[in-house]
């Protein structure tokens, strides 16, 4: 039996040390399990877009940031994993709330990982985003 490879601690300590725009919005890892993570930003009426909406760019940096829980919980601390694909469908507006990622890995290899996000508000099931991403992981 495998086991997750990094911890909730362990990974929103590099979100401090190592990732400081994306500590100084918030973002945090709530759950990280093998092979999937949840991550949240709190709301903050400096990420909305014109037309009071959540912007892309917020959006898809959580996304993101999911995705990099989610491969390090496969393959460990291994800092030099990284995007090398990024697509997102933006569905529905999101509610003026938290922004919560669901992320889960699709397939692992040896040298690509390819993962799936959902995006919700906070205390929502409705979808508001999902991505998909794809991730380089160094030779070993």
């Amino acid at each position: 039996m495998t086991m997750n490879r990094i911890s909730v601690e362990e990974f929103n300590t590099i979100v401090k040390d190592e990732l400081p725009w994306a500590f100084e919005l918030g973002v945090q890892a709530t759950a990280i399990g093998q092979g999937t993570a949840t991550l949240m930003i709190p709301y903050d009426a400096k990420m909305l877009r014109p037309g009071g909406t959540m912007s892309g760019p917020t959006m898809m940096m959580l996304a993101d940031a999911c995705m990099y829980a989610v491969i390090l919980s496969e393959i460990g601390i291994v800092k030099l994993a990284v995007t090398t694909n990024l697509n997102i469908n933006f569905l529905m507006k999101p509610e003026p709330r938290n922004l919560i990622a669901k992320g889960s890995m699709l397939k692992c290899g040896k040298r690509l990982a390819v993962m799936a996000v959902d995006l919700h508000s906070e205390g929502s099931d409705d979808l508001v985003a999902h991505a998909t991403g794809t991730y380089s992981i160094p030779p070993r």
